[in-house]
C-alpha cells in the first residue's frame, strides 16, 4: 500500500476548495514563534503601562492589612471577608493587564488565519502513535527548523540580554545599598528596555518561523492530478453524467418540438440541410417559432408537416438566417419580418384560395 504522506505525485498547487476543507478541518499555516512575539509585547506594553497602577493597587490593601491588623476579626466570617476583599482589590488591580494579555494572545492567532472550529485535532489517530510517524516528527524538517530556531534564540536572547545588562553591571551590584523603592523603579525601566529589545529580536525570528511553517503547510495541501480531476468530478459533476443530462434535455426538446409542428403555420426549409416551424395568427405582434432543426432533425420535421398538411416553402438563405438568430417559442427578428410577411401572406392566400374552391 502506498504510503499517504507520499507527496512525490502532488505537484499541483492547491484550489481553494481544497484550501477551505483544509481549514475546516483545522489544518492551517500557523506559528508559535508568532503567538509568543504577541504575548511578550502584550506583557511589555502592561508593564510599561500598568506597572505603577498594579503596584499602587496591591500595595494599598496590603498595607492597610498590616496597619489594622489589630481590627481584623479571626473568627470563620471575618477571615472569609477579608480573603473576599483582598480577592476584589487583586483582581481590580490586575484585571485589565490580563485582558490585554488575553487580546494579544487572540491578536496572535487572528492575524495568521481566520477563527477556526473544528474537532477534527482532536480526534484520536493511530498515526499519532505511530514509531514511522514519530521518527518522521523527531527527524524531519520541522524539528530541524525547530532545533534550529532554539540555538538562535538562545544565542540571540544572550547576546541581548548581555548587551543590555553589561553595562548596568556595576549599578546592579550595589542595590544592596538603596531603598527598596528606587530598586523597583530602576529594575522596572531596565525590564523594560530588556523586554523592548527581546520583542525586537523576536519579531525576526517569528517573521521567519511563519514564513517556513507557511511554506510546510501550501507543501502539505498540493494535490496530484488524479486529486484535481476528482474535485473537479465532484465540484463540477461527472462528464459522463453532464453529457447523459444533454441527451435528455436535447430529446425533451425534440419531443416537445415535434408535438408543436403541427399547430405552425408554415415550414420554411432549405431542403438539404434546415427547417424552420414558425406560427402565425391574426392579432399576434410577429410570428413564433415552434421548432427548428437542422439534418435529422431538420428532415423530421419536413416530415410531420407534411403529414398534417403543413405548408413547406423553400427558402434557403431566410431558412439559414432564421435558424441561427431565431430561438425556441420566441419571436422571429425584426429583420426578418418582410420576408417571413410575405411567405406568411402567399400562405394564407393558397389557405384561401382553396378554401373557396372547396365551397
Amino acid at each position: 500500500m502506498a504510503d499517504e504522506n507520499d507527496t512525490s505525485d502532488k505537484t499541483e498547487d492547491p484550489t481553494q476548495k481544497r484550501l477551505d476543507d483544509a481549514h475546516d478541518r483545522g489544518d492551517v499555516a500557523k506559528s508559535q514563534e508568532i503567538n509568543t512575539w504577541f504575548v511578550i509585547s502584550g506583557a511589555t506594553l502592561v508593564l510599561s503601562t500598568f506597572s505603577g497602577s498594579i503596584g499602587g493597587g496591591i500595595l494599598m490593601p496590603l498595607r492597610n492589612l498590616i496597619v489594622n491588623s489589630w481590627m481584623i476579626r479571626a473568627d470563620g466570617p471575618g477571615l472569609l471577608a477579608l480573603a473576599r476583599s483582598l480577592e476584589l482589590a487583586v483582581i481590580a488591580a490586575i484585571g485589565m493587564p490580563l485582558l490585554m494579555l488575553a487580546l494579544a494572545a487572540i491578536a496572535g492567532n487572528m492575524v495568521q488565519h481566520r477563527l477556526v472550529w473544528s474537532a477534527e485535532t482532536l480526534k484520536p489517530k493511530l498515526s499519532k502513535i505511530s514509531p514511522g510517524a514519530g521518527a518522521k516528527r523527531i527527524f524531519g524538517k520541522q524539528a530541524a527548523a525547530n532545533f534550529a530556531k532554539g540555538v538562535f534564540k538562545v544565542i540571540a536572547l544572550g547576546a541581548v540580554m548581555t548587551a543590555i545588562l553589561w553595562p548596568e553591571r556595576h549599578r546592579l551590584e550595589s542595590f544592596m545599598h538603596f531603598d527598596p523603592a528606587m530598586i523597583l523603579d530602576v529594575t522596572t525601566n531596565l525590564t523594560v528596555h530588556l523586554m523592548g529589545a527581546v520583542v525586537a529580536m523576536l519579531a525576526v525570528v517569528a517573521i521567519a518561523d511563519y514564513l517556513f511553517q507557511y511554506r510546510q503547510w501550501f507543501e502539505r495541501q498540493k494535490m496530484s492530478l488524479q486529486e484535481m480531476k476528482e474535485e473537479f468530478k465532484q465540484s463540477e459533476g461527472d462528464p459522463h453524467v453532464k453529457a447523459r443530462l444533454r441527451q435528455l434535455r436535447a430529446a425533451r426538446m425534440k419531443k416537445r418540438m415535434m408535438a408543436a409542428v403541427p399547430k405552425a403555420s408554415v415550414v420554411i426549409t432549405n431542403p438539404t440541410h434546415y427547417s424552420v416551424a414558425l406560427s402565425y395568427e391574426r392579432g399576434m405582434s410577429a410570428p413564433v417559432c415552434l421548432a427548428k432543426g437542422a439534418d435529422n432533425i431538420a428532415l423530421k420535421i419536413r416530415e410531420v408537416a407534411k403529414a398534417h398538411d403543413i405548408p413547406i416553402v423553400e427558402n434557403v438563405p431566410l431558412a439559414r438566417a432564421l435558424y441561427a438568430t431565431v430561438e425556441i417559442d420566441g419571436e422571429i427578428p425584426v429583420e426578418h419580418y418582410h420576408a417571413v410577411a410575405e411567405i406568411i401572406g402567399y400562405v394564407m392566400g393558397l389557405r384561401r384560395g382553396l378554401s373557396g374552391r372547396r365551397v
